[in-house]
C-alpha cells in the first residue's frame, strides 16, 4: 500500500511528547548540578487533523542507582491511520505503527553533569539507531550553566512491497546552550543547534506532479528526488519570568535555516498560574511561518524539469497558529509512603495549518468536477492534540 506521511504532523506529535517530558524536568536541567528526581511518567497522546489520526502511549522512568548516577528508560508507541490529501491523491488509507525505546545515564561530578543515551526506533519499513552524549557545567556561583551535546543517528529506509529497496542515512546533531539566572525572578536561555544529514533523505512513497496534457487530469506523477546532503541551523532564545503571585510568563523565539533554502521562525508565549495549593493552569499561543525549499513546487512544468524536485507540503511555504490550554493537579503524600508526590496533567492544543503553495488535488467543484490544473484550492486544515499524563515521584 502506498503511503505519504505528513511530516509536520508526525514532527508535531513526536516533539510534543519530547517537550512534555522536557518541561517536566526543566527545573533539573536549569540546576544542572542536581540529579533528576526519581519519578515515573505515563503519557496518553492523540492527534487528529488533516485526515490523520495518531494514538501514542508512552512511559518514562528515572531512578537514582547511586548518589551520583541516575538512569532513564523510555518506551514510546504510536499508531498512525492516514487518509490525508497526500495519501488519497494516489492511494488508499493506510495504517502503521512505530515502537521506540531509549535508555539514558546521567552522572554527576561536583558541578558538572554528564549524560549518555541510546534510542532505537522501528517501523515496518524504517529503523533508526541514535547515540547521544552531553555535558553541562555550572559557573559563576551557579548563576550560569553551559551545555554541549552531540548525537549521531543511523537510519535504514525500506519500502513496503519492494523487498529490493534498501537505503541508508546518517544524521549528526550538535547542540550548545547557555542558561543564565538574570535576577531572582528571571532566567534566560540561548541554544544553538546544527544538524547535518547525509544519504537517502526523501520519502520513498512520495511523488511530485508535473504538467502532462495527455494525462486524464492534465498532470502526471514521478517519484521525488532530493539532494543527498542537508545542513540546518537553529537558534532559540527563551525567557522565563516568575511573577510575585505564584505565576510565570515565558516567551520563546526561534529561527531556522538550512542548505535546502528553507527558513522559518516561530514565537511562543506561555502563561502559567498556580491556583490554591494543588492546581496549575497553563495557556499558550504559538505562531510559525516558513519559506519553502529551493527545489519544491506544487506543479512542475514537465517531467524531470530540474535536478532535484519535491512536493512534500512540509517543504513548501506555510504557516500555522496554535492555541493551547493545560491543567495540572498535584498531591503530596504524607510520610511514610512509597510515593512522595503525584500529579495528573491534561493539555489540549488546537492548530490551524495554512499552506501558501500546496493545492488540494482531491477537491471537487460544486458540480462534482475537478478543478483545472493549478487552480485547485490551497490546502488548509485544523488539528487537535490532546495529552494526558500521570507523574509519580518516589
Amino acid at each position: 500500500m502506498l503511503k505519504a506521511v505528513q511530516v509536520v504532523v508526525v514532527v508535531v506529535t513526536r516533539l510534543t511528547l519530547a517537550v512534555t517530558f522536557f518541561i517536566s524536568f526543566l527545573p533539573s536541567i536549569l540546576m544542572a548540578a542536581v540529579l533528576p528526581e526519581d519519578r515515573a511518567d505515563v503519557l496518553l497522546h492523540s492527534y487528529d487533523g488533516g485526515g490523520m489520526d495518531i494514538q501514542a502511549p508512552a512511559i518514562l522512568i528515572r531512578k537514582k542507582v547511586h548518589k551520583n548516577v541516575s538512569i532513564t528508560a523510555n518506551h514510546y508507541l504510536d499508531r498512525i491511520t492516514s487518509a490525508s490529501v497526500d495519501v488519497l491523491a494516489r492511494a488508499s488509507v493506510y495504517s502503521e505503527s512505530r515502537d521506540e525505546n531509549s535508555l539514558g545515564l546521567d552522572f554527576l561530578n561536583d558541578k558538572a553533569m554528564f549524560n549518555v543515551g541510546y534510542t532505537n526506533s522501528k517501523e515496518n519499513d524504517f529503523t533508526a539507531n541514535t547515540f547521544h552524549v552531553g555535558v553541562s557545567q555550572d559557573f559563576f556561583g551557579d548563576l550560569t550553566n553551559l551545555s554541549l551535546g552531540y548525537s549521531r543517528g543511523n537510519d535504514e529506509i525500506r519500502k513496503t512491497g519492494d523487498s529490493s529497496f534498501e537505503e541508508a542515512a546518517t544524521r549528526q546533531h550538535y547542540r550548545f546552550g547557555v542558561t543564565q539566572i538574570v535576577t531572582k525572578n528571571t532566567v534566560m536561555t540561548a541554544a544553538l543547534e546544527t544538524i547535518t544529514d547525509q544519504g537517502y533523505l526523501n520519502n520513498p512513497y512520495r511523488a511530485v506532479r508535473y504538467s502532462d496534457e495527455f494525462a486524464a487530469r492534465g498532470f502526471g506523477y514521478i517519484d521525488e528526488n532530493y539532494p543527498v546532503t542537508r545542513t540546518s541551523t537553529a537558534i532559540a532564545l527563551d525567557t522565563i519570568h516568575y511573577l510575585p503571585y505564584r505565576a510565570s510568563a515565558h516567551i520563546r523565539f526561534r529561527v531556522f535555516s538550512d542548505s535546502w533554502g528553507i527558513s522559518s521562525s516561530d514565537v511562543k508565549l506561555t502563561y502559567v498560574h498556580a491556583i490554591k495549593e494543588s492546581w496549575v493552569l497553563e495557556v499558550n499561543y504559538r505562531f510559525y511561518t516558513q519559506e519553502g525549499a529551493d527545489f519544491y513546487s506544487d506543479l512542475f512544468p514537465f517531467e524531470e524539469s530540474q535536478n532535484f524536485y519535491a512536493r512534500d507540503k512540509e517543504l513548501s511555504a506555510f504557516e500555522d497558529h496554535s492555541v493551547g490550554i493545560g491543567v495540572t493537579y498535584e498531591h503530596a503524600f504524607k510520610a511514610p509512603s512509597l510515593i512522595n508526590k503525584a500529579s495528573l496533567n491534561f493539555f489540549y492544543t488546537f492548530i490551524h495549518f495554512s499552506y501558501d503553495d500546496f493545492r488540494d488535488v482531491t477537491a471537487v467543484q460544486a458540480d462534482g468536477s475537478f478543478y483545472a490544473v493549478g487552480q485547485e484550492p490551497l490546502l488548509e486544515f485544523d488539528a487537535g492534540v490532546a495529552r494526558f499524563f500521570v507523574s509519580i515521584w518516589f
